[in-house]
């Protein structure tokens, strides 16, 4: 006997307390079997040995290691030794086994009978039960535990530590629960129990590199142990996390000594050849075995916690990342070249069953650019590179691809990944490629050239470009098969929702309109989240310059909105909805809430914004700092986006012009504020207001009054602009000016208005009509009346002027608009502007 064999492995110094374990190790004896099973390293006997020296069973437990060699009738004598050993008085009836082969059924049952009549249940470890060898001395060795805890009256409990499932049936135990399992997602580490492993080593890392230690091991004990180890040693634990290879630790050696070796050579050579891919199906294992056992053999490895389990609900199996790190650097070192075809046979196997991502991953890692790129054009799925949850396994797998393709398909996929990167030029170069092969494109491919030549007038800004192709991709959508169009929804979302955001680049609003609600009506399917943020964001600021606020900002919302639904990360946010819910806080006097989105903006921009995210950046910055009366901030701001080529469409010379304006009223400089309209082509009435600011506030009233002359029918123009309008011309008559009739509010004006946002930055706003049924049946009366000052500062109110503009009105200052605001808010019973302004329109009040 050998008496090692009888004694509990030492509990390691630096040891992971684990509670919840012990505590159902305890309860799990109160019953006949306990079963603890995981791979090698889990932890199952170091847990074990902490339970039995922290004595929680009912009596002191008995140890007992099993051998691999251990036959049933030595198996049995050494169970009987232990017990023994353990204190357990059995009678002398009982005897013991006479023969190494097996034991008789009577000497099971005297010795079933001996437990019963003990006067405490008999604990009993059997370490390693897994490990007896042949097979056929396993299920000897199982029978008769099995027949002597059923009939042993509860006098004996057993715990089996084992890296398989027993032969025992286990089923039955299940049944009559009388079994308790600790297996595998039990035994691994948590983030809190490697944190204090490494604790216990005097290693202080940080909580990233902890989840990082985390993701590289997924808890598996002995793993994060050698790494905590190697740490020790390492100068920078930090940097080890962040450098960590296992085929260079000592993971590496424990790996192949405890694992890969001890498979029979046919499992070792499925397991370097499956490695190549994440996840393995057994049809994949034979298309790379060249056998048929990929079946039996992946289900026997699972079954053994070889370090490979089976995805839930599926025939599909995957290796332990550590695992498939070790064997890869394997599969080089003693079959170099063998890797680049295994990935080769995988990509065609995949594609050949419809898993285009995985087939695609593959041959890229073969560097099979033609095939990889074909997969992606034929199957319709360039859109995939920019949207939805393969796109970064894609853009990871992709990134090596050659700067000069060869052929139609590698170039389209490779103007496609320089769109992903923002590079107009790379991808304009690829396209050329593309467009310089000769031979005939198939109805997919020329679909795909298309597709990507509307990204490319978008990213160049290039909206007749965009045009063109969009053409050309409708006629080209009846071409190719309906049911594969249908499987990629986010094609025609992402086209639409180009080629509204290259129409509203050029300023052509009606068009972007059109084109965006169309993408936004072609989304809400699988894959189509990132086009649905993005074309709720341009239709936002379309809204927002056709003079529409109320829609702008709710489609803002709907986009911000839809990006945290789908957990899209901030760069992947439209920065437009942001920066038009900052236009409309500026349109409502709340600058604090203005600046508040600016920063989300910019985030969402990257470091390539589109020149529409950086012009209306600009012209909001700049209004908001001129109405803080900070105009040299509003110059800083608009100059931070005229480098380079400057405005390319009208409307971006117009808008910057009349924010120029407006910064440089607000520096008092009215003759700055003159120049900076006149490359500018008159003829709106924004200019028209912005040149008469200019005039008054050089102090003169008469070209003041000439440039609202020429203004269209007051009837015509939007709200806020008519308030303005209102406004100017009572200034101008209180300066001696004749600007004619006029009516609305007014008031004792003066030249000298420094600091006046006016008419500057995004289009004004007009309020929005209200909705009878939205109107309450009954309203409660009006508390106090509202006094004269307060009525002119609910009028301006109701034409969305701002907090500071009502001051400028006034000729007060924004703090007692903000009191008049407060006052009228207690007599109308209302707590916000809005609701004022239609209490007000209710009782007759406006």
């Amino acid at each position: 006997m050998l008496t090692a064999r009888f004694t509990a492995p030492a509990v390691p110094k630096l040891l992971v307390h684990r509670p919840g374990l012990l505590e159902r190790l305890s309860a799990g004896v109160q019953g006949p079997l306990t079963l603890i099973n995981g791979p090698a390293g889990s932890g199952k006997t170091v847990l074990t040995a902490q339970w039995a020296a922290g004595r929680r069973a009912p009596g002191a437990p008995v140890w007992l290691t099993v051998e691999p060699d251990d036959a049933p009738g030595a198996f049995w004598a050494y169970v009987l030794e232990a017990l023994h050993r353990g204190g357990v008085e059995l009678p002398a009836a009982v005897g013991r086994p006479t023969r190494a082969e097996g034991v008789t059924r009577s000497f099971l049952v005297r010795l079933a009978e001996g437990l019963a009549a003990a006067p405490r249940p008999a604990v009993l470890v059997l370490d390693q039960f897994d490990t007896a060898r042949p097979p056929s001395a396993t299920t000897g060795m199982t029978e008769g535990l099995d027949f002597v805890l059923r009939h042993s009256s509860g006098g004996l409990r057993v715990v089996l530590t084992s890296r398989t499932d027993s032969l025992l049936p286990l089923h039955r135990y299940r049944a009559a629960g009388e079994i308790t399992e600790i297996r595998q997602a039990d035994l691994r580490f948590t983030p809190g129990d490697a944190g204090a492993l490494l604790d216990e080593h005097r290693l202080r890392i940080s909580p990233e590199g902890v989840r990082l230690l985390m993701d590289r091991t997924e808890g598996w004990a002995a793993g994060v142990r050698l790494c905590a180890l190697a740490m020790q040693r390492s100068p920078d634990p930090e940097a080890f996390l962040r450098q960590f290879a296992a085929d260079r630790t000592t993971i590496a050696d424990y790996l192949l000594s405890e694992v890969l070796d001890t498979q029979p050579a046919s499992t070792q050579d499925l397991l370097l050849r499956v490695c190549v891919t994440d996840r393995v199906h057994p049809g994949l294992a034979d298309a790379l075995t060249g056998r048929d056992d990929g079946a039996r053999t992946l289900a026997g490895l699972a079954r053994d916690n070889a370090f490979l389990e089976r995805v839930e609900a599926s025939d599909w199996y995957r290796l332990h990342p550590l695992f498939a790190e070790v064997l890869r650097a394997h599969l080089r070192q003693r079959r170099p070249g063998l890797e680049p075809l295994l990935h080769r046979r995988a990509a065609r196997w995949l594609a050949g069953t419809g898993r285009l991502t995985e087939a695609v991953v593959q041959a890229a890692a073969a560097a099979d650019w033609p095939f990889a790129a074909a997969r992606l054009v034929e199957g319709l799925a360039l859109g995939r590179l920019l949207t939805g949850l393969e796109a970064e396994p894609l853009g990871r797998a992709l990134a090596a691809l050659p700067a000069e393709p060869d052929g139609r398909a590698t170039a389209l996929v490779g103007a496609v990944c320089r769109i992903a990167a923002g590079d107009p030029a790379g991808c304009e170069a690829r396209l050329r490629r593309a467009d310089a092969c000769r031979d005939t494109a198939s109805p997919a491919a020329a679909l795909g050239r298309a597709f990507v030549g509307v990204l490319a007038g978008r990213l160049a800004g290039d909206v007749a470009a965009a045009g063109r192709a969009a053409a050309d991709a409708e006629r080209l959508f009846r071409e190719v098969p309906p049911d594969l169009l249908a499987e990629r929804p986010e094609l025609r979302a992402l086209l639409l929702a180009a080629l509204g955001a290259a129409e509203l680049g050029a300023g052509r609003l009606d068009r972007a309109g059109t084109a965006l609600t169309a993408a936004v009506a072609a989304c809400g399917a699988p894959g189509t989240e990132s086009a649905l943020c993005d074309a709720l964001g341009s239709l936002a600021m379309t809204e927002l310059l056709g003079g529409r606020p109320a829609e702008a900002a709710g489609h803002a919302r709907a986009s911000l909105a839809a990006a945290e639904r789908y957990a899209l990360p901030p760069e992947s946010r439209s920065a437009l909805a942001h920066l038009v819910l900052a236009g409309v806080a500026v349109e409502e006097g709340e600058l604090s809430a203005a600046r508040a989105a600016l920063g989300p903006a910019a985030t969402a921009a990257g470091p390539r914004p589109e020149r529409v995210a950086l012009v209306a950046a600009a012209v909001i910055g700049a209004r908001i700092a001129a109405a803080e009366g900070d105009g040299e901030g509003a110059l800083r701001a608009l100059h931070a986006v005229r480098p380079g080529a400057g405005p390319r469409y009208a409307w971006e010379a117009d808008e910057l012009a009349l924010a120029e304006s407006a910064a440089h009223l607000a520096c008092g400089d009215p003759a700055a504020a003159l120049r900076a309209l006149d490359p500018v082509p008159a003829g709106g009435p924004r200019h028209a207001l912005a040149r008469a600011h200019a005039h008054l506030a050089a102090g003169r009233p008469g070209p003041a009054a000439r440039e609202l002359a020429g203004l269209p029918g007051e009837d015509s123009l939007p709200a806020p602009l008519r308030t303005r309008t209102h406004l100017l011309r009572a200034r101008i008559t209180a300066a001696g000016g004749d600007p004619g009739e006029h009516e609305g509010p007014g008031g004792p004006g003066r030249a000298d208005l420094p600091g006046v946002p006016g008419p500057a930055g995004l289009p004004g706003v007009p309020g929005g009509e209200r909705r009878p049924e939205a109107v309450p049946a009954v309203r409660p009366a009006v508390v106090e009346a509202l006094t004269a000052r307060e009525t002119e500062v609910l009028a301006m109110a109701a034409h969305l002027l701002s907090t500071e503009e009502i001051a400028a009105g006034l000729y007060v200052s924004a703090n007692t608009v903000k009191t008049h605001l407060k006052s009228i808010y207690r007599k109308l019973g209302v707590t916000r502007r809005s609701d004022a302004v239609h209490r007000a329109q209710d009782l007759g009040l406006l």
